[in-house]
């Protein structure tokens, strides 16, 4: 059996989960996180704990059992404390300023600013003006949007300018070789 599968998932006691139908919500102080729980597994709550489980041993069923367990795990944690990616914005003249927490404003170097809405359940924090807090309780949303602001100027290698993830390490190379 897959072992990040058979690994039970604590509730807190301030966590309500619903179960039914292949269907799981997961209710908590920051706010509420739904699911379709992928192919024929199912989740059983015991004893203040969820216990996911797959039907038999047939291949796509163990693909999924570890896959479903870290995808309901990952809501119990968000709903519990949230999650959050930070990025850094490194160049001259480039920096974010934040219109509304879900409205962001970023000079990037091109001929006019970029600006980013966040979708429902994301915020964006700018405590300076080179670096942003993507903020939200849903994990895979958090980091799409904080991958989308990247991608409108990835770091470049010559001379690290662009955003990066705040733990991302650029490797770069050598300009050309002058006389």
């Amino acid at each position: 059996m897959s072992r990040v599968g058979r690994a039970p998932i604590a509730i807190p006691s301030n966590v309500e989960v619903t179960i039914a139908d292949g269907h799981i919500s997961v209710k908590g102080p920051k706010g509420t996180l739904e699911r379709d729980l992928p192919g024929a597994i199912t989740v059983r709550a015991e004893e203040g704990q969820l216990l996911v489980e797959r039907p038999d041993d047939e291949r796509r069923n163990r693909a999924l059992h570890g896959l479903a367990r870290a995808l309901v795990a990952n809501m119990v944690h968000g709903v519990t404390e949230g999650y959050r990616k930070d990025l850094d914005i490194v160049g001259v003249g480039y920096r974010a300023t934040a219109k509304s927490p879900t409205q962001l404003e970023l000079a990037l170097g091109f001929s006019h600013p970029v600006s980013v809405t966040a979708p429902e359940g994301i915020t964006f924090e700018v405590p300076v003006a080179t670096t942003i807090g993507v903020v939200g309780i849903d994990k895979e949303l958090v980091g799409q949007v904080a991958a989308n602001i990247r991608k409108l100027r990835k770091p470049e290698p010559y001379k690290g300018k662009g955003v990066r993830y705040r733990d991302e390490r650029i490797i770069r190379k050598a300009g050309k070789a002058g006389k």
